[in-house]
């Protein structure tokens, strides 16, 4: 199965944004990707972490839109993130939205982890004032692919239990969409991509913003697909683009016989 990840330097400007988002996920489709990937908060990224413009529900604009699309090009899609609002009067959830080329919505995954930090330079990220948690572990089938796939976010990339849980549900396919810092980004993002693919034996997905969103808002970039031994398989350049890359199912099976660790984990 081809893949495709989008690379993305969204700012203000929501309809900007959805535009050139389009625009390469047409770019994909047409080069035989059947399935694409968007970073995280691909709509919005910009100085208004409370009631940003993005925010909407599952049923809103935003998913509709995209669900169209996935119909008419017949691709997996995942809408990366954006701010989902499920309540009245309550914070929305930071939500990664995955569709099939029937248009339909496979899984919707709410963000477990959320990224409250003091990083060295004086940035300060507190996204628990603005968003709540999510709950659940998400894996869903791609009906007609031999793929399960696992949803995670941007800063779950820390937490292995969490990439565990979705192998120990079938996952072999995980999709992690991330606006990663550009402090952290450089030291870690390849590092932790490449061990969470090794540690699951499975293939990573993981579109990623880029560049400079607004003031004291700058995104790491550098999205990559990573195979089962942890080889990059495709890294993004600097700026906006697509990257691309082939899984092959057999590969990830043999692997996994030929060095069977999951197998072989005795902490449940």
């Amino acid at each position: 199965m081809w893949v495709a990840a989008v690379q993305l330097n969204s700012t203000p400007e929501v309809e900007d944004n959805v535009a050139r988002a389009r625009a390469f996920i047409q770019e994909a489709a047409g080069r035989g990707a059947q399935l694409v990937a968007l970073p995280e908060h691909f709509a919005y990224l910009g100085p208004e972490d409370r009631d940003p413009p993005s925010a909407q529900p599952l049923e809103g604009p935003l998913v509709a839109e995209f669900r169209e699309l996935a119909r008419r090009l017949e691709i997996f899609l995942l809408l990366g993130s954006f701010p989902e609002l499920a309540a009245p009067g309550e914070r929305p959830f930071n939500t990664s939205v995955l569709l099939s080329p029937q248009g339909q919505m496979l899984a919707s995954y709410r963000k477990l982890h959320l990224f409250d930090v003091d990083l060295p330079g004086g940035a300060t990220y507190q996204e628990s004032h603005f968003i709540q948690p999510g709950t659940e572990v998400v894996v869903t089938p791609l009906p007609g692919t031999p793929f399960t796939a696992g949803l995670a976010i941007c800063y779950d990339l820390r937490f292995p239990e969490l990439f565990r849980a979705l192998s120990a549900r079938g996952a072999d396919l995980l999709l992690v969409p991330s606006a990663f810092t550009l402090a952290t980004g450089r030291d870690h993002w390849e590092v932790l991509l490449r061990a969470r693919a090794i540690e699951n034996l499975a293939y990573v997905v993981a579109p990623a913003q880029w560049g400079q969103h607004s003031p004291g808002r700058r995104s790491y970039g550098r999205s990559l697909i990573v195979d089962p031994w942890g080889l990059v398989l495709a890294q993004a350049p600097d700026g906006e683009g697509v990257i691309y890359a082939r899984l092959d199912f057999q590969r990830l099976q043999r692997l996994r016989r030929e060095l069977p660790c999951l197998t072989h984990c005795r902490l449940k």
